[in-house]
């Protein structure tokens, strides 16, 4: 049974009742002018750090209640947010789809059926669905089967068309392009687990009686298996999609059972091979070839399959900061508000919704953060997360943050392994952001009186050793802050380190699982 300390639950029952309690209703009379001296100059100290001598530092801090700015320094400089992106991108996409918004993907057919012969095509259309998995494929395929076909004399059409033809993202790294967070966007796609990170395939090493044993989850033969690993005494295995191919080759030594996560090269390409497999399994005949075009407008639904919400989503999108998740949201906002999926038009629809909830300082160029031209400053950051906690999906949005030192991958997210032990555990809900040499944690935290605060730590161009607990100290300094005690050492604000993770969201480092 799992056990939580009386001040871990009682911290987050008050955290809980103050965050309930809307942005016009303040739970505390307060005095301005008590404990913000103290508390500015304990954040000046945990920032006085050496890593940051060189580094670019900006910091914001308020309260929800009174809208009293607490601290700030360069509020208002456009710095690289990395993941703190996605609370633009989740928030404008909750407001413009809707927390019930579901991706649909069908099956139509063209021609028609005489028997169980369909004389036409069998058309397979997406709309982004990034939670496909290959038993979702195969359920489609079966109802294919129950209508009673058994033979397409014409093609397999995969019907991608309702986002454009632009895999990757503005500024992506070249080196990235076989990453699974960097996984190309379509349309149609399919995800190896539920992690939902649509696009990749899991390639597994085991060694077998002096073997290496290679699998693949989904089981597919989309991918071009190279083997060159052998079986030793340690694992030291790499695994790689060669650029522009669909060939993996394996090389190394492989002693323990090892899995890496790998982007392929169509999305598209990679549905439509799990579908066609998968309506042969249930005795399907797909005559003709696989091809990528528009489904006819004539065409008639045969089957159809429906994603969670948008509202189920957010949970592994934002815990997990998943980046294919932000671009498909990018490109479905824009869709819907343009009829255009695309970056250009899904940005706008980003940006807009930004600039009405009074954000000044903001530049988007993807919706994930991975282009390193993203810039936005802790101010403006600060102003979204004051901005929409007036919205009516705001509850559902807040508890899909990542909250601080909970253990449950499902709750605690990115920050899991952060601050646990301290007065920010279970109190802290905010987004992580990491690329190499840019660090941000923003989100909401309760003081030690149980007033809500908002806060924005964006830490750019530091050299070495990854600053994360500077973001920790601040983060359990803010849950100390009392506008009628003085708060502990600053030196003893953080109990644990960030995990194994490094200059990377843990989320993106599967195989360590931080």
């Amino acid at each position: 049974m799992r056990r939580t300390s009386a001040s871990l639950v009682a911290g987050a029952l008050v955290a809980a009742l103050a965050w309930a309690s809307g942005p016009s209703s303040p739970a505390v009379a307060l005095d301005p002018s008590v404990g913000a001296a103290d508390l500015t100059q304990d954040i000046n100290q945990i920032l006085s750090d050496s890593r940051l001598t060189i580094a670019r530092a900006g910091v914001v801090v308020k309260s929800a209640q009174t809208g009293e700015e607490l601290y700030a320094t360069d509020a208002s400089k456009q710095l690289i947010p990395a993941s703190n992106t996605k609370l633009f991108t989740s928030a404008a996409a909750v407001e413009t789809l809707g927390l019930d918004y579901r991706f649909p993907t069908t099956v139509l057919n063209t021609g028609r059926k005489a028997g169980s012969v369909l004389a036409g095509d069998l058309v397979l259309r997406g709309t982004g669905d990034p939670t496909m998995l290959a038993e979702d494929y195969d359920a489609l395929a079966a109802d294919v089967a129950k209508a009673g076909i058994k033979v397409v004399t014409g093609k397999l059409v995969a019907d991608d068309t309702w986002f454009d033809d632009r895999r990757l993202g503005n500024d992506w790294a070249w080196d990235d392009e076989t990453a699974y967070y960097a996984a190309p966007i379509s349309a149609l796609t399919a995800s190896p687990d539920r992690d939902y990170d649509a696009g990749s395939v899991i390639v597994g090493v085991a060694a077998e009686n002096g073997k290496v044993k290679v699998t693949t989850t989904p089981a597919t033969d989309y991918l071009k298996i190279v083997n060159k690993a052998t079986a030793g005494a340690e694992t030291d295995v790499l695994i790689e999609r060669q650029h522009g191919t669909r060939t993996v080759v394996i090389t190394g030594t492989v002693a323990d059972p090892y899995q890496e996560w790998v982007a392929v090269d169509d999305p598209t390409a990679y549905a439509a091979s799990l579908f066609r497999k998968a309506l042969g399994k249930h005795g399907v005949k797909v005559l003709g070839s696989t091809e990528t075009a528009a489904a006819p407008s004539n065409a008639k639904k045969l089957a159809e399959h429906q994603s969670m919400t948008l509202g189920e989503l957010l949970v592994p999108f934002l815990k997990l900061s998943n980046n294919i998740h932000a671009e498909i949201l990018t490109k479905a906002m824009g869709r819907k508000v343009s009829g255009q999926g695309t970056w250009s038009a899904g940005l706008k629809v980003s940006t807009d919704f930004a600039k009405a909830n009074g954000v000044q300082v903001i530049n988007m160029r993807d919706g994930s953060g991975l282009s390193r031209r993203d810039g936005f400053s802790p101010g403006s950051i600060v102003q979204l997360l004051s901005a929409v906690r007036a919205k009516p999906w705001f509850s559902t949005w807040y508890e899909a943050l990542p909250i601080a030192g909970n253990a449950d991958r499902f709750t605690g997210g990115t920050l899991r392994s952060r601050m646990r032990g301290t007065p920010a555990a279970d109190n802290v809900h905010a987004k992580t952001g990491s690329l190499t040499g840019v660090t941000s944690l923003s989100g909401y935290v309760t003081s030690a009186d149980g007033e809500p605060l908002i806060f924005s730590i964006m830490l750019n161009q530091y050299l070495s050793g990854s600053p994360k607990d500077i973001e920790d100290k601040i983060a359990v300094r803010l849950a100390q802050f009392s506008r009628t005690a003085a708060a502990s050492e600053t030196a003893q604000l953080r109990a644990t380190d960030a995990g194994p993770a490094g200059d990377l969201e843990c989320s993106w480092l599967k195989p360590v699982q931080c």
